[in-house]
């Protein structure tokens, strides 16, 4: 396993694996027993690196989430889990009431939402301090000035480390971490949204959730990231939900556009000369990349999880590099 380290106050900051593991499903669709065994595996290769949610899973079951937390606090106990593993969590998007939708009566950002929900994640996950809190959604009713000074005082009193921030447009995480700067608090450090190596289109609205329009990875945010290098990239979604290699699994319609068949073959040219797989080759080009990101990957099985562990070795050469990122 590679590692890098995210966050920079020394009080706060984490080395992480460069492979983070999702567990969005495990406890609902991906059963205790098999939860247990892949994130088994996945310390035994060295990962140090799990993401959850206080929402995970609802839709599954028609409640309001925790199932996620709930588990890995279980494994955490069970097998003696100490501080060398960073599990970082989100609150913000927690439907309200039990549901099976995406519902835009959701939690939101407000102080009393962060520091309650905060307190209840703690509990699920049986931890004194939170690694990783992420904003998950954008909450346009809440002054963002009450949402930083919020987060900014569960890391004052202890119960939270680093910040992160999740889904939204990058003109906001710069404002919400200007206004942090300015009062002398610590701002969003970690920003976590969906990005691979299929370019989405940009003449239609990039994701959805129950807040609305969401930014997604482009070029705004690329170049952000890249003029703040104390800021992390955390990549959801990169191997597409299987879209890559499973011919039952289309592409989203975002994705259709002319760019995306110069991709796809370069993609599986790289693929067929380094003997990997096309998600292997793509978790490689994001961890080694000119911007470094740290890819997170779902596994509902140890076979899945150990394809994605392979990719940490990979190591492309700047030929290979530069085809996958000259394609058009």
């Amino acid at each position: 396993m590679r590692y890098r380290t995210i966050g920079q106050d020394p009080a706060t900051r984490r080395e992480v694996s460069v492979l983070s593991l999702g567990a969005m499903r495990f406890g609902t669709s991906t059963d205790e027993a098999t939860s247990f065994a892949i994130l088994d595996r996945y310390a035994e290769a060295g990962g140090t690196f799990i993401d959850t949610s206080n929402n995970y899973a609802f839709w599954v079951d028609g409640t309001q989430g925790g199932e996620s937390e709930e588990l890995l606090g279980r494994w955490r106990r069970s097998r003696g889990v100490g501080v060398g593993i960073t599990i970082a969590t989100k609150l913000g998007a927690r439907p309200n009431t039990p549901t099976s939708t995406f519902s835009h009566d959701i939690e939101g950002l407000s102080a009393t939402v962060i520091r309650e929900s905060a307190e209840r994640s703690r509990e699920r996950l049986g931890v004194d301090r939170l690694d990783l809190l992420y904003a998950h959604v954008e909450d346009r009713d809440v002054p963002v000035t009450e949402t930083v000074e919020a987060f900014a005082g569960l890391v004052a009193d202890g119960t939270a480390g680093l910040l992160g921030v999740s889904n939204h447009w990058a003109w906001r995480v710069e404002r919400a971490r200007n206004v942090a700067a300015a009062a002398g608090l610590p701002g969003y450090e970690v920003l976590q949204y969906h990005h691979s190596y299929l370019r989405r289109r940009t003449d239609l609205p990039t994701l959805r959730s129950a807040d609305g329009e969401l930014g997604a990875v482009a070029g705004d945010l690329l170049s952000y990231v890249r003029d703040e290098p104390s800021l992390t990239l955390v990549a959801y979604s990169p191997l597409l939900g299987g879209a890559y290699t499973r011919g039952d699994k289309p592409l989203d319609p975002g994705l259709d556009h002319a760019g995306t068949p110069a991709r796809l073959e370069a993609l599986r040219a790289v693929s067929k000369e380094t003997g990997a797989t096309p998600n292997q080759v793509v978790l490689s080009w994001l961890i080694g990349g000119e911007i470094p990101v740290i890819p997170l990957v779902g596994a509902s099985s140890v076979a899945q999880l150990e394809e994605s562990l392979a990719a940490v070795d990979l190591d492309l050469t700047p030929e290979q590099r530069a085809r996958l990122d000259e394609a058009r």
